[in-house]
């Protein structure tokens, strides 16, 4: 390969992405800039200017190479483009907006995203624009005044920092401007984009690339560009186009004319696309009319009526109205739309209709009028508007207006007239005239013919102009109008006759009938004629406006006869209007031969637009004062008369005027006063605001036409004439006006005396300073004088127009004198006298030439200071102090830098100017530095005006060096007043630090005041050091602010470098550096150097270096670390630990991580630093090392929350949130642990997780006790400061929780609030309202239990595998609770959302570890099912499914997933023999619902579940789905049939699966029984549960039946057909099972079917079953006795069942009884021979034949009897579980056993037990209370409890003796005589009933043997029986059932056990 060599062209952009395949690769992105140091074979080597530390290889065909410049060669070589500034600031720019622009698209921002889009675009072409380099330079200029507005617009709209620029657009360098330049340039830039935003969200939006410069122009112009004129005419034709104002109705601009030729073309073919023409001279109040439009008026030149024929000749040459054309420029010449000289716009042509159609009136009403059809006739034009006078205008667009373009001047003075501007111009408008037809038929078509003639009527050639573009004509014709008696042209020619033509000149008008005939035409001769002068007899031109002209009738050749007319009178008059009343008066007789025609009449107006010509006597009689030097004082007094206009329009002969008059009399001072006061006179006018443009025409005067050398003098003596007098207390009327044209008299004499000067070699130069040095003192003394009136004006005029001459002054007269002259000037002021007029008089000075002088400066210092001082400590006048302040630094940054340059050129000289600056920096900071401090602390942060003071603050500071500060603090006269200084200062530094005065885009002002803070900071560490370090001098305090401020530098948001874009992070590197490292180091060294005072900044100063040392700085982090360990070292010394350290680490590690700062390297340093240091100091060894740990997990735990905590997903946020209040109660932070709770409350609030953030607030009010204490922790929350005790706290929380609860519908858990509240109000505080309240809202929950609508959520189990996730998810499985309805892919999706790049598993098994292990993320879900265990006390009780279906879906530890797969061989027609099923258990940390919508999994369990046992649980559910929908429709039989109508023909009518006929199949063939002889019990158990499905299937049809309508009806009869042959099949081989039927213990209301679920307790006959035993109530309202019960008995009684082939288990029994509690024995017809019927007796299941005579004790109605089987009824239980095992198996038929004994004794036992006695009733105690009043609950909840860390959710065992009665039966329940209990129907020998026994009104008391046979009576299931059922056959399926061995060696099943009394679920969270 060949070697390295270096390369010329080093700066290269990428064209290409080129990925990073090697090692040694650079990676490059499109459009990234690369350093090339090497080449090698189209290969090279460097690095990206993104990151420097990167270097490698890439490839050199994907490189563009750029021109750059090499600065500083060798390791620290650098380049630079060397393309122009404007080229790079545009490329950093789209570089900036790009990588914005991509984020904008990603937060789908479409309407900013485009909006950037199209401002990139403009920017790239208009780039290219200035790369191409072929711009005219106006282009030129105006382009980057584009570039640089848009660029600063789009950094305004997307948040990027205020680029401040200079005059020419260039960006300001702060190293070379002043701090105060830099405040006022970003102010300015802050308002012009505040004014563009503005105008751009207005309705009325202004167009790109208007320009500010157009308004600050005073001349504006049109430019025109007439593309092409299409128009169907046939003969010649002439355009007249200008500007017209629909307002005033007139044309006020010349007319620009072109001549249209016949074939369509210009008749001047040179013209042909070269019709150009620039109106000019339009002013500012042009461009703000309210409406402007163009104009076009048609003329075509040729006969009468274009429709006449050829066939005879017609008269040629006339000119006839054709049309108009209109276009409404106003938002051109407005600027509210584009104006571009290539963009066409089209006009069309408004025909004349009518020979009435005047031209004028046609565009007065076309300007109104709307679209017409014009055929595509009109014209095309470009427009353009222009700035600046007409030379300006050539100069800047050559390539528009060149020698070749028309001007068409306005109709009137431009806004400034220029001296050399000499115009001469009379615009004469023909307006109207009426014209009597005489002797012909017809009215006359009357032609105007104008000419200018001279005296002797010869006609003037070539004076009249038509409009621009056309040559000049001698005579003027004007459009005829056919036979119109009133004639309306309104046609405006311009007069153009030689200045000394115009007194001997007229114009004459001839009248002439014209004929459409030429042979007529050429007979018909002038009929009249009318004539005006243009000269008045006094010498003035003739008067603007209409005049109504004479018409003379007469011989034609008399009418053009001068000498005949010209002594006649030209206008009417009043007079003549009454003596000419005839027809025709001749007039002077037969001299004249000419008479007046009153029935004609003829109107026109004039303009003149002269510089030379007056319409004013008085002026005109000063212009020609040397003919009549009489009057001379009169003209001049008079001259103060004249109109300003007029005296504007001739200022240049005006002011030759009065100078002549005063050089010509330069012996006398006659005419000395009045000529000052004339010439202040028009300075005044000048200096109005309606002329002020003319300020550059008098200038321009003064530099080249003035020539009076002597001026001066008789100025200079009258100006210090009147200054004098009002000096002396005398009325002085004219000397307020003469302030005020000061400063161009002082001009003037500057002037003259200069020119005197140069004339007589500087002779009498000391007779001019006298003067000057006279009129001062007079004006000092002035400024003495404490009068009132006239003389305080005159003050204040002088204040503000004195300085206005120190610019001509200072080069004539001594800056020293002239110093002390100011000084005197401002201090002779009374202190308290006109303060601001004060103030900006010496702000006006401070910015003059004269204060750039520093001995002038320091004279004036002297007296401005103070004043300065005096006033900002007062607050006085702060604008006009802050102004003169920011002058005065501005001039002092100037003199600086202007005497650095110099002593780089002449060290001595630069030496002396820049001490000569410190000398005057160093008084001003001495006088106002502190002062300007404490203003700042004073001021509101709203205030406008702190900004600019603190500007002016870092104007002072950056203009200090080290001789300055030291000399400063020196010179504080004590110690306390030096340390009031640094603390003011410290704490001034930090709030502007934290509390930026300037806007956020202030980059650079914020980055310079950070600049020269630190430079003030480290110098004033010094001063601590030095002066207040050692023990006696120690200020605690102020080395505490310090540091305090030191941090608050280095933490800044401005100096975060890390945070910003990589070009403003070079940036600030290259200008500023990185301040943090500065100001860490000494924050450092500072803190070492305390020494023993080290520990008096412990734990205070833990908080700030923490701040510190999180910066994202390494080398900072490195360095600043182990001030930790000199802490911990510090406070160990003194006290043997650092618990202090700790805790304040702890707590300000939370915020500090929380607030953004922080991250792993942070960890990682933090943790070796501190342990390596910890290693070094044994005694810190161990101590050390946990903290770190400790602060390490810490950390780690608040990383994670951090990164997840805006997240939109906040799922993950809350289980950090989790996490770290988990972390918090182990270290026992009370207070961070309840922050983080009510930070998790609010997060589940805010998404609607109501339960969770109930359990989360219960836990805190768990920590809370029922006392009056004051509550230790602070509580988030507005609620809480009016919180004082745990007790209000508590209750409050608890209404909040019982308000969540209500709102997650959990309502079982707000009862339990409700009841401990209720507890409180009722026996702790006696509220019996809140009593009252809090027990109706528990009522209602109860009520919503049973009637709102209440899902069951699902769960779904989900896992994250990999190590791409964080810690806390990584490798982990959670049980998720879902939300109401929520479908798993909806979950899915969400799931996935924070992860994107996530991998979906397919596969529910756990995965390998081949994907834990891998770097990427691979997440699994699937849906899994609550496997909790039924509530133990729930079992066996006939429970709404409203109430059971909460427990079956909440409170759930353990969840099982089921994943079916085949084993062995496979069978197709038979998919369920080899059908297996691996289940697997999920158990989760804590129960759900909890704190958490999801927990981890803790342990898992798998167990694999045979075919047989998977058939006998789809069994179970099938028979469970079928009860719960009867139950359902019998509860509310509004339900639709639907659902019930598909769950029962899909099972009487199995379509696919084949229903359980595939179960036979499968299990019931000898093959299998021979194979598998184990399963024996299995298979019986798998036939009884497709036995007992029939009776449930039966009374589903029956119901399906009864709701079924007619067009369904043959349906449900298919499907009865079908159950009939199933129910035949099943009975046939598995026998028959029947239900019995029960109701409610409420009155009357429906309950649930019971059918017989416990497998092993079923005696099985073989043929058919019947379940017996059974509670049954009868509704006391029943007109018909029971059987089974006595008339009048509305007690609930007990049915036993009939005797069996084997005993009844009695704990099956006990809970066939159970809630039953009869008030006095039952009363029942004894089965046996030889009773009565009425004999109340209770007969047990397996009594031996006892007498009917003896009461059964359980039935009892005596209280001890109740109470002792209250008390024993667990143990009851427990003792009867031996005792209810069958004597054989029960599903092999026995004969009934002869003698069964008691339930209460042991099978072997004859003798009774004895009776246990009564309790004693323990007394009324505080405690028994609260236990009575605590069980007042219901069966279903349970008592109140009191223990704070048992959870709601657990039901403990009740102790209401209702519940103990339905629910135990003590077995030592004996009669009260101690005999036998009565004996068993079963010993009896009762027989059996018979198969057609009726029913009871109870529908209970016979066999059903078919579903259409029973009672229509509302009846449901009872899940009672078949819980016990389901019990007993998860045993079996989950493996072998478990038992215990009986009394007789015989296993039975066990009782499940009983719950714990307490849980502890939410004690563990």
């Amino acid at each position: 390969m060949a070697p390295w060599l270096p390369i010329k062209n080093k700066y290269g952009v990428a064209v290409w992405n080129f990925p990073r395949t090697k090692e040694h690769h650079l990676p490059l992105q499109i459009g990234e800039m690369v350093h090339i140091l090497q080449a090698s074979e189209g290969w090279y080597c460097g690095y990206s200017l993104r990151n420097r530390a990167a270097q490698g290889i890439f490839p050199a065909s994907l490189i563009r190479l750029k021109g750059a410049v090499v600065e500083q060669q060798g390791t620290e070589e650098s380049v630079v483009p060397a393309e122009m500034p404007m080229v790079q600031e545009i490329t950093t720019t789209l570089r900036e907006w790009a990588t914005i622009w991509k984020q904008l698209y990603v937060a789908g921002q479409t309407e900013r995203y485009g909006q950037v889009k199209r401002m990139m675009q403009e920017l790239m072409e208009q780039r290219s624009q200035l790369l191409s380099g072929t711009l005219p330079k106006d282009q030129l200029l105006r382009l980057r005044k584009e570039v640089t507005g848009k660029m600063d617009y789009g950094n305004k709209i997307l948040a990027l920092d205020l680029v401040v620029r200079d005059e020419d657009e260039n960006i300001l360098d702060p190293d070379r401007t002043s701090v105060i330049s830099l405040f006022q340039a970003h102010r300015r830039a802050a308002q012009t984009l505040t004014q563009r935003i503005q105008e751009e969200t207005s309705p009325q939006q202004r167009a790109p690339g208007h320009g500010t410069h157009g308004a600050t122009s005073p001349s504006h112009n049109l430019y025109l560009c007439v593309r092409n004129f299409v128009c169907h005419i046939g003969e010649e034709a002439q355009l007249f186009m200008a500007l017209y104002d629909p307002g005033e109705q007139r044309i006020i601009s010349e007319n620009y004319v072109i001549r249209w030729a016949s074939t369509g073309v210009p008749q001047d073919i040179e013209l042909l696309n070269n019709l150009k023409v620039v109106f000019t001279d339009l002013g500012s109040t042009d461009l703000k009319r309210e409406r402007l439009f163009l104009v076009c008026q048609i003329i075509r030149v040729g006969r009468m009526d274009l429709r006449d024929s050829h066939s005879r000749k017609l008269s040629t040459g006339l000119r006839r109205p054709f049309g108009i054309s209109v276009m409404d420029i106003t938002d051109i010449t407005k600027g509210t739309c584009d104006s571009d000289e290539d963009k066409q716009h089209f006009i069309p042509v408004h025909l004349a209709a009518a020979d009435g159609d005047f031209l004028h009136n046609m565009i007065r009403k076309a300007v109104e009028g709307k679209d017409i059809n014009h055929k595509g006739q009109g014209l095309w034009v470009s427009l353009k508007v222009l700035w600046g006078d007409l030379s300006q205008v050539r100069k800047d667009h050559p390539h528009l207006v060149d020698r070749s373009t028309a001007v068409a001047r306005k109709l009137g003075y431009p806004e400034v007239i220029m001296p050399g501007d000499v115009r001469n111009d009379i615009y004469l408008t023909l307006v109207q005239g009426e014209f009597d037809k005489g002797n012909k038929k017809t009215q006359k078509n009357v032609e105007v013919t104008v000419c200018v003639c001279d005296e002797a009527g010869n006609v003037v050639q070539n004076v009249i102009h038509a409009g621009a573009g056309d040559s000049p004509t001698s005579h003027y014709c004007s459009v005829v109008y056919y036979q119109q008696r009133h004639q309306r042209w309104m046609e405006t020619l311009k007069i153009a006759v030689p200045i000394e033509d115009v007194h001997r000149t007229h114009l004459r008008f001839t009248f002439r009938h014209r004929s459409s005939s030429d042979s007529k035409d050429r007979s018909e001769r002038i009929f009249s004629m009318a004539f005006v002068r243009l000269m008045c007899p006094d010498g003035t031109t003739l008067r603007d406006g209409e005049h109504d002209l004479v018409l003379y009738k007469g011989d034609s050749k008399k009418l053009e006869d001068a000498s005949a007319y010209l002594s006649l009178p030209s206008e009417r008059n009043l007079s003549e209007s009454k003596l000419l009343s005839g027809s025709s008066f001749r007039v002077s007789g037969a001299t004249s031969g000419l008479a007046v025609s009153s029935r004609d009449s003829f109107q026109i107006s004039t303009l003149v637009c002269s510089t030379k010509l007056t319409q004013n006597v008085n002026l005109l009689g000063l212009l020609k004062w040397r003919s009549k030097p009489s009057l001379l004082s009169g003209n001049l007094q008079k001259l103060m008369h004249v109109d300003g206009g007029e005296v504007i329009k001739f200022l240049q002969d005006t002011l030759d005027a009065l100078f002549s008059i005063m050089m010509e009399h330069s012996e006398t001072d006659v005419y000395d006063t009045l000529v000052f006061d004339a010439l202040v006179f028009i300075v005044g006018l000048v200096a109005d605001r309606k002329f002020q443009h003319f300020n550059t025409v008098l200038e321009a005067y003064i530099r080249q036409h003035f020539s009076a050398t002597l001026a001066y003098k008789k100025l200079l003596s009258v100006l210090t004439q009147y200054v004098e007098q009002a000096g002396r207390g005398e009325p002085c009327e004219p000397l307020p006006r003469t302030f005020k044209a000061l400063e161009y008299i002082f001009k003037f004499i500057v002037r003259s005396r200069r020119l005197f000067a140069q004339l007589y070699e500087g002779k009498e130069v000391a007779e001019f300073q006298c003067s000057l040095q006279r009129f001062f003192l007079a004006l000092n003394q002035l400024m003495e004088s404490p009068l009132e009136g006239p003389t305080l004006l005159s003050q204040g005029a002088a204040l503000k127009y004195l300085p206005s001459i120190l610019e001509d002054v200072f080069g004539i007269f001594d800056s020293s004198a002239l110093g002390a002259v100011l000084r005197d000037f401002v201090g002779n002021l009374l202190p308290q006298r006109l303060l601001k007029q004060k103030l900006q008089s010496l702000t006006h000075i401070a910015s003059s030439k004269a204060f750039q002088s520093h001995e002038c400066r320091e004279l004036v210092l002297q007296a401005a200071l103070p004043i300065l001082q005096e006033l900002i400590q007062a607050g006085e006048e702060e604008d006009a102090c802050i102004e003169l302040l920011s002058s005065i630094l501005e001039v002092l940054y100037q003199a600086q830098k202007s005497a650095e340059k110099l002593r780089a050129r002449h060290k001595d000289r630069g030496n002396v100017e820049l001490a000569q600056v410190k000398k005057h920096i160093q008084v001003i900071l001495e006088q106002l530095l502190h002062t300007v401090n404490r203003r700042v602390i004073v001021l509101d942060r709203e205030s406008p005006l702190r900004s600019h003071y603190v500007a002016c603050m870092a104007a002072i500071l950056s203009q200090m060096d080290k001789d300055h500060y030291s000399t400063y603090i020196q010179a504080f006269p004590s110690r306390p007043e030096l340390m009031d200084f640094l603390m003011e200062t410290f704490i001034l530094f930090k709030d502007l630090i934290g509390k930026t005065v300037y806007p956020g885009d202030w980059m650079v002002m914020n980055m310079v005041q950070n600049r020269e803070f630190l430079r003030a900071i480290n110098h004033f560490a010094t001063t601590l050091t030095e002066m207040f370090l050692s023990n006696s001098n120690f200020e605690l305090q102020l080395w505490n602010n310090y540091f305090h401020l030191a941090v608050a530098f280095l933490t800044q948001d401005s100096l975060q470098l890390e945070n910003f874009s990589p070009a403003k992070r070079n940036s600030i590197l290259a200008k500023y550096g990185d301040m943090r490292a500065t100001i860490g180091a000494s924050i450092r060294d500072m803190w070492y150097s305390l020494g023993q005072r080290k520990i008096e900044f412990i734990p205070g100063m833990v908080g700030p270096i923490l701040e510190m040392t999180l910066v994202p700085e390494p080398e900072l982090r490195r360095s600043t670390i182990p001030i930790f360990f000199d802490m911990m070292l510090c406070e160990h010394r003194l006290t043997g630990s650092f618990s202090r350290f700790e805790d304040e680490i702890l707590r300000r590690l939370d915020s500090e991580v929380e607030g953004g700062r922080g991250d792993e390297q942070y960890m990682q340093l933090f943790k070796s630093i501190l342990l390596s240091c910890c290693q070094s100091h044994p005694e810190l060894a161990k101590p050390g090392e946990d903290f770190v740990k400790l602060v390490s997990e810490l950390l780690e735990r608040l990383l994670d929350y951090r990164a997840v905590m805006n997240d939109e997903n906040k799922t993950y946020s809350m289980s950090c949130t989790v996490n770290l209040l988990n972390f918090y109660k182990e270290i026992d932070r009370q207070a961070m642990y309840i922050r983080y709770l009510y930070k998790l409350k609010d997060l589940h609030i805010s998404y609607e997780n109501y339960t969770e953030g109930a359990y989360t607030l219960l836990l805190h009010a768990r920590l809370l006790t029922w006392s009056e204490e004051t509550n230790a922790a602070p509580v988030p929350g507005p609620h809480s400061p009016h919180l004082h005790t745990q007790r209000q706290l508590k209750e409050a929380l608890y209404n909040q929780i019982i308000e969540y609860f209500d709102q997650g519908k959990m309502w079982e858990e707000a009862i339990h609030i409700c009841k401990e509240l209720a507890e409180q109000y009722e026996s702790h505080v006696f509220d019996y309202e809140m009593l009252s309240d809090i027990l109706q809202r528990e009522a209602k929950f109860y009520e919503k239990i049973l009637k709102v609508l209440r899902p069951s959520p699902d769960y779904f189990a989900v896992g994250y595998y990999g190590q791409g996730f964080p810690t806390f998810l990584r490798n982990k499985v959670f049980i998720y609770r879902g939300k109401e309805y929520e479908r798993r892919e909806d979950f899915e999706m969400q799931l996935l959302s924070p992860f994107p790049n996530a991998e979906k598993l397919k596969s529910t098994s756990p995965p390998g570890q081949d994907i834990t292990d891998s770097p990427g993320q691979y997440i699994q879900c699937f849906t899994v099912q609550p496997a909790e265990e039924a509530k133990i006390r729930l079992k066996g009780q006939s429970i709404p499914e409203q109430i059971t279906n909460f427990y079956k879906a909440n409170h759930i530890q353990r969840f099982s997933y089921s994943r079916p797969f085949k084993r062995g061989p496979s069978d197709p027609d038979n998919e369920f023999a080899n059908m297996w099923i691996e289940r697997t258990t999920f158990r989760t940390a804590y129960p759900l619902p909890g704190i958490l919508r999801w927990f981890v999994v803790t342990s898992t369990e798998t167990i694999i579940i045979s075919p047989l046992q998977n058939a006998i649980e789809t069994m179970m559910k099938t028979n469970e789905k079928i009860m719960s929908e009867i139950n359902r429709h019998q509860n509310d039989p509004s339900l639709p049939i639907n659902p019930l109508s598909m769950l029962l023909n899909g099972i009487v009518d199995p379509a696919v699966m084949g229903g359980f006929v595939k179960y036979e199949k499968a299990f019931f063939q000898e093959s299998y029984i021979q194979e598998h002889p184990e399963d024996g019990v299995n298979i019986e158990k798998l036939k009884d549960l497709i036995a007992w499905q029939i009776p449930l299937l039966a009374e589903g049809i029956r119901i399906h039946g009864q709701k079924v309508t007619e067009d369904l009806r043959p349906f449900h009869e298919r499907m009865e057909q079908c159950f009939e042959q199933l129910r035949a099949k099943v009975e046939s081989q598995y026998g028959m099972r029947e239900m019995m039927f029960f109701e409610d213990r409420r009155s009357g209301r429906p309950r649930s079917i019971a059918w017989v679920p416990d497998w092993d307790r079923l005696s099985y006959t073989g043929a058919r079953q019947v379940l017996w035993w059974r509670v049954l109530v009868v509704p006391s309202h029943h007109p018909q006795p029971s059987l089974l019960s006595p008339p009048h008995s509305p007690l609930p009684q007990v049915l036993l069942p009939p005797p069996q082939s084997s005993t009844l288990p009695p704990s099956l029994y006990a809970k066939c009884i159970s809630g039953v509690r009869p008030a006095r024995p039952p009363r029942w017809p004894c089965p046996y021979e030889g009773h009565g019927g009425e004999t109340p007796h209770v007969q047990l299941p397996g009594s031996p034949g006892h007498c009917c005579h003896l009461s059964h004790p359980l039935l009892s109605p005596k209280p001890p009897l109740w109470g002792s089987a209250m008390d024993g009824a667990g143990a009851w239980l427990s003792a009867a579980a031996p005792n209810d095992a069958p004597a054989g198996p029960w599903h092999s038929p026995a004969p009934p056993s002869p003698a069964v004994p008691h339930l209460s004794q042991s099978p072997h036992s004859t003798e009774a037990p004895p009776t246990p006695k009564p309790a004693p009733r323990p007394s009324e105690s505080e405690d028994h209370r609260n236990e009575r009043k605590e069980n007042r609950s219901s069966s279903i909840f349970g008592p109140r409890r009191q223990d704070p860390r048992q959870s709601i959710s657990e039901l403990p065992e009740p102790k209401d003796e209702k519940w103990r009665l339905s629910c135990n039966i003590s077995e030592s329940s004996l009669s009260s005589d101690g005999k036998q209990p009565p004996p068993s129907r079963a010993a009896a020998g009762a027989q059996p009933r018979t198969a057609g026994s009726s029913l009871s009104p109870t529908g209970f008391g016979g066999r059903v043997k078919s579903a259409s046979k029973l009672p229509p009576l509302p009846r449901k299931f009872s899940p009672a029986v078949y819980e016990t059922f389901l019990e007993q056959s998860d045993a079996a399926a989950g493996g072998k059932a478990s038992t215990s061995p009986t009394v007789d060696g015989n296993k039975s099943p066990k009782s499940p056990p009983l719950p714990p009394p307490k849980s502890k679920r939410l004690s563990q969270l």
